[in-house]
């Protein structure tokens, strides 16, 4: 990773970006519910940061969404910003991004995540280092092969204007990362994931990543839509649940995200943990009836597949 200077203009059209997405993404999801509104929590400390929690409960088709913008500043780079980076170690930062997780009501109805950031580490005498980082994906409960599709060939619509293999490699890093290393399983169909992002200029990067955050919502909003009013009963209910539980294994264990925010000390632990479901459980050795539509979901959606 190379030093690459970033002004401070740069970073305030980021911000106005990113506070936009947040208040366009929320705008949609109420749409989409029609019954329910954001609670808005807007928040500052004065050791490192600010932010804007949104949060849905309860609604007719979001049982609990979340999304957040943040801004924080911290006087010594986090151990887990710097694992792979030891050069990056002791220089102060700060970071922005939106975050967001959707848990909806229906079983039907995937879970989806979607985080969009820029992380500056800077020393005096030295070279600004920027990056960005993000991407989205997908964890169905029951899986059909037209929405995993449709998800899929919106990621590549938003990469592929800017060079080819873009969609591929960031399509495999998202398989690599949201990993349940301890299952022995993917957490979901995967999408797109990309970090140390700063091998274009920074307008081009910054451009980059419009294209794939304004791409999230055409990926998903079709999807709920199609699938919100679907009948379930118990059965699929607690299958739901049940796999929520991978959910949170990955977040509290893997998520790089949730690890920063823990370790930095200037993040909000109520904000950090808004992508936890409202409905969880664990059975001891559960397994899917043989040709059930539960089993299909590892045999048929679980596994690697090229979806566009």
């Amino acid at each position: 990773m190379c030093g690459k200077r970033v002004k401070r203009e740069d970073i305030a059209s980021v911000k106005e970006f990113l506070q936009k997405l947040q208040s366009d993404i929320c705008r949609g999801f109420e749409d989409l519910d029609g019954s329910a509104k954001f609670r808005t929590d807007q928040w500052d400390r004065e050791d490192g940061g600010s932010g804007i929690t949104r949060i849905i409960s309860d609604g007719a088709v979001f049982e609990k969404a979340g999304v957040n913008f943040s801004h924080v500043f911290g006087k010594s780079m986090p151990a887990s910003a710097t694992a792979d980076r030891p050069e990056l170690a002791g220089r102060a930062f700060q970071a922005m991004g939106v975050s967001l997780v959707v848990h909806p009501r229906n079983p039907y109805v995937p879970t989806s995540h979607a985080n969009f950031r820029l992380f500056v580490a800077e020393r005096a005498g030295a070279d600004s280092v920027w990056w960005f980082g993000g991407g989205y994906d997908l964890t169905p409960y029951y899986g059909f092969e037209e929405d995993c599709r449709h998800w899929h060939q919106t990621a590549r619509q938003a990469c592929d204007r800017f060079g080819e293999g873009y969609y591929e490699k960031f399509r495999d890093w998202c398989d690599e990362y949201f990993y349940l290393k301890h299952r022995n399983e993917p957490r979901g169909i995967g999408g797109l994931f990309f970090d140390d992002f700063n091998k274009l200029p920074f307008e081009e990067s910054f451009a980059f990543v419009q294209s794939m955050a304004s791409s999230y919502m055409k990926a998903y909003c079709p999807i709920v839509e199609k699938r919100k009013d679907n009948d379930y009963g118990a059965r699929e209910r607690s299958f739901q649940e049940y796999r929520r539980g991978r959910y949170v294994e990955f977040n509290l264990v893997y998520d790089r995200g949730t690890v920063f925010g823990l370790q930095s000390g200037v993040g909000r632990i109520e904000s950090i943990l808004m992508s936890l479901p409202p409905a969880v459980q664990w059975v001891y050795d559960w397994q899917p009836e043989p040709g059930s539509a539960e089993e299909k979901l590892y045999t048929n959606f679980l596994i690697q597949r090229e979806w566009a």
